[in-house]
């Protein structure tokens, strides 16, 4: 689905909330969960590795929070129809409360505006970046419909850390293992990310893998990858293991199987769903203390 600005038809099932909460409306077509925890994970990130000051390190946080926001809008405005078909009542392009338009133009404008921040971190981290943020899109507009669902979680996160240090003086690369637990995390998110909405991603002709694969397998595969994720972390670096390492695999390995051993029987059952957000919460605490030590 193309982004485009807002028919007659559309706009004539639009709420008059849409005017007189325009803001509101937007920001909550911005998905701002999601964009606000991989912002903050940018954010540690960079301050972890430290070395550019305030001001290059807003910079680089700016660049990806603008591209978080062009993604969100994206997928709100590629999902419309759907989202109107199921009468999804926490969709403001459904509930009125913003326009298609204004959704497809502020998705283009923060997507500008992310190229151009990215781009001012530096050539290679600028290109890294936007590839991540391209790949992204690509999922909205396409590959979530797709048995390949997962890739561009994977290569998005994957990249995320590369464009951290890339940005630093000098542009230092980070190691493989490092890019490959970042893609691991992002790829068991994805999974955990679709959980509560996998019977309407069905009705509304959605089969990217996790829906193809069904509740209780998408849990275990969210798991396993966090589990990867986990163990990558452990082995990648060179020296002895730290105790941080031992304790992120040890809650890890608990709430692994607390995800793994709860019945998945229908859609109210959070216990697996938070417990694998907690092994990525631990996760991405140990990638940030690794990426300091290493860079």
């Amino acid at each position: 689905m193309k982004l485009s600005a807002t028919t007659a038809s559309e706009a004539a099932h639009a709420a008059p909330s849409a005017s007189s909460y325009p803001t509101a409306g937007l920001l909550r077509a911005c998905h701002p969960l999601p964009a606000a925890v991989v912002t903050g994970l940018t954010a540690a990130l960079a301050i972890a590795v430290g070395g550019r000051g305030l001001p290059g390190g807003a910079l680089t946080v700016g660049a990806v929070a603008a591209g978080q926001l062009s993604i969100g809008w994206c997928n709100d405005r590629a999902d419309m129809n759907r989202d109107r078909a199921a009468r999804r009542r926490d969709k403001p392009l459904v509930t009125g409360e913003t326009l298609p338009g204004v959704v497809a133009g502020a998705a283009i404008a923060a997507l500008a505006v992310c190229v151009v921040l990215s781009v001012a971190c530096g050539p290679v981290a600028g290109c890294v970046h936007t590839a991540g943020v391209a790949a992204a899109w690509w999922y909205n507009l396409h590959l979530k419909r797709t048995a390949l669902s997962w890739l561009p979680y994977a290569l998005a996160f994957a990249l995320l850390p590369a464009f951290v240090t890339l940005a630093l003086p000098g542009g230092p690369w980070p190691p493989l293992w490092l890019m490959a637990a970042a893609g691991l995390l992002g790829t068991g998110a994805h999974f955990v990310n679709v959980l509560p909405d996998i019977d309407h991603d069905l009705r509304t002709g959605v089969h990217g893998l996790p829906q193809r694969l069904g509740r209780r397998r998408s849990v275990c595969v969210a798991a396993l990858l966090v589990l990867a994720s986990s163990l990558v972390l452990l082995v990648g670096p060179d020296g002895p293991v730290t105790r941080q390492g031992w304790a992120v695999l040890t809650v890890t390995v608990l709430l692994c199987a607390l995800a793994l051993l709860r019945p998945v029987r229908d859609a109210d059952a959070r216990l697996p769903f938070l417990a694998t957000m907690g092994i990525a919460a631990a996760d991405a605490a140990h990638l940030v203390l690794l990426t300091a030590a290493v860079v």
